[in-house]
């Protein structure tokens, strides 16, 4: 397969690479103790050795989610202060693809200073943070599959590790918070007020099980990505049906954005028809056709670091979505009025599918972390984005369904008045943001399955792939347009499986015999939730897609 992105990354050398050559350098020189610093040196080229977990179908799962979450982080000031020629070379590349070139270029990766931590800081932290997890034990040497597993601290990895507290949080946000917060209002009406618990509760349980991703990766040298827990967990099975679900619940998100942009714009144009050889297109289909149409060359890039730039507004979209439905309620006088029913008990498993969907970012929560140019910040990093994802998706929720009550329909946008300011922004916003994020989110399928063709001919197959996946999401939206009993099954089936039930499993099978009973019981509580929310959410979608397709 032709990794362009990271192709590229052969001919960049950025100015933090330098420094890191130079402080290395002078690490040797003026090192106090010549033993630590030949032992770190050695330390740091056994772990340049290429993993074996790079080596198994898909490789390009790291490269391929790395550009589809990520806020990229140049070296360039707030106003561009670096000349044009540096900025024309490295600013759309050199942060998207120093991260990839371990992976791709293992012997072009330079030996990093070991950042060495206070020893009373690290024990701080782990009983702040992990009081529930179980202790960190230090090692240099390689694991066997007889030793037990121990943490290998990913600061002494070859991955570039540049993302700031503040880039980490808005990947995190951007991330979690995307077109799921459009159906919280619907998810009420679907629940009840009583529902709305839920969300909280699922929140909890979402960030433990991100905590429990870390701790895993810590576990093993080489793990860098949530396939790669799943093979040290269960073998080459476990990384290949873990890759094959998180691949699944990518495609269905591209079919949720096939169906959005169907209702958005044909409730801005609901007169718009087409007349195809005694066929009438309908404004459903017809735009549902024209953003296919229109998302195809995107697809076909082989270079999305632009996309990536563009889709990082995802967490300014969803602010100005929030603000806009606050401003039609409050100042154009919709007015918060609605009451609504404490508890839908016939229609409660839908919203727990709504709901779960809200937290759907495990997936790249591995690569955030392997990301981080300070580790030790992760758990606060990811309950800052849980804490204002939930206030985002609870204040929305409120809003929406005191504002528009049992008419709510599965997207707020669609209930908001068309001819108010507000309500046009509101919409346009969702409309436009999926067209950046719809190549992002395909491309980790794209490229998985262009790993199993032949090379010499991986060209004229990526574009039939590219085509096949995008006409394929089409086809599925046209038959089953139901924005919002997709998206519950979708959280239902794949999110609880991601999110609650696979972290767990992983941590009891990768830390056996170092779980206390404390950590063991809550792990298997978390999976029971998960499974009975999964097995009456996933029935509940099912029979309410089927019922809706019979009418």
């Amino acid at each position: 397969m032709n990794n362009s992105v990271s192709d590229r990354s052969f001919y960049i050398e950025s100015e933090d690479e330098e420094d890191e050559e130079k402080e290395f350098s002078k690490s040797i020189e003026d090192g106090g103790n010549d033993s630590d610093s030949s032992e770190s040196f050695t330390e740091n080229q056994q772990q340049n050795i290429p993993s074996s977990y790079n080596t198994q179908w898909p490789q390009s799962y790291r490269q391929s989610i790395d550009l589809y979450s990520s806020v990229p982080s140049p070296s360039i000031g707030f106003l561009g202060t670096p000349s044009l020629s540096r900025l024309g070379s490295s600013f759309l590349s050199s942060s998207l693809t120093r991260r990839h070139t371990p992976e791709t270029l293992p012997f072009l990766t330079k030996p990093s200073v070991p950042i060495v931590a206070d020893e009373q800081q690290q024990q701080q932290q782990r009983r702040s943070s992990h009081s529930l997890l179980p202790p960190i034990h230090s090692r240099r040497s390689s694991i066997r599959k007889d030793d037990k597993p121990s943490r290998v601290s990913h600061e002494h990895h070859p991955i570039s590790r540049h993302s700031s507290f503040t880039q980490a949080v808005i990947n995190g946000i951007n991330v979690l918070c995307g077109v799921g917060i459009l159906s919280t209002p619907y998810a009420i009406k679907e629940g009840g007020w009583v529902g709305l618990s839920i969300l909280l509760i699922f929140a909890v349980l979402s960030f433990y099980t991100g905590l429990l991703l870390r701790r895993c990766l810590d576990s093993q040298p080489g793990l860098e990505t949530y396939p790669d827990i799943g093979q040290a967990a269960f073998g080459t099975g476990g990384r290949i049906a873990i890759s094959i679900i998180l691949y699944v619940e990518l495609y269905a998100c591209c079919i949720e954005y096939i169906i959005l942009e169907s209702d958005n714009l044909s409730s801005l144009f609901p007169n718009a028809h087409l007349s195809l050889g005694g066929y009438m297109l309908d404004s459903h289909i017809l735009f549902a056709i024209l953003t296919s149409l229109a998302v195809l060359p995107t697809v076909w890039l082989r270079d999305l670091s632009v996309l990536s730039y563009i889709s990082a507004g995802g967490v300014i979209a969803s602010i100005v979505v929030v603000l806009c439905l606050f401003w039609v309620g409050l100042v154009d006088g919709v007015g918060f009025e609605n009451k609504g029913t404490p508890l839908n008990l016939s229609t409660l498993p839908v919203a727990m599918g709504l709901y779960g969907y809200c937290y759907s970012g495990h997936a790249v929560f591995p690569n955030i972390y392997t990301s981080l140019a300070k580790p030790n910040q992760y758990p606060a990093i990811l309950l800052t984005c849980f804490v204002i994802c939930t206030i985002l998706y609870g204040g929305v929720a409120v809003m929406g369904y005191t504002m528009f009550g049992e008419s709510t329909a599965s997207q707020f946008t669609l209930n908001m008045p068309h001819d108010l300011v507000a309500s046009k922004i509101a919409l346009w916003t969702t409309v436009v943001n999926p067209f950046t994020k719809y190549a992002l989110t395909i491309s980790p399928v794209a490229m998985s399955l262009e790993e199993l063709v032949p090379s010499n001919k991986s060209h004229i197959y990526s574009i039939l792939i590219r085509t096949a996946l995008v006409v394929s999401t089409l086809v599925v939206g046209l038959c089953i347009p139901f924005f919002g009993l997709v998206m519950s099954f979708i959280g239902s089936l794949f999110t609880m499986l991601v999110t609650l039930i696979l972290p767990c499993a992983c941590y009891l099978s990768i830390l056996r015999g170092r779980v206390t009973r404390l950590q063991a019981t809550l792990c298997i509580i978390i999976i029971i939730v998960g499974v009975v929310s999964s097995s009456f959410g996933t029935y509940s979608a099912v029979s309410n897609i089927i019922q809706s397709l019979i009418h």
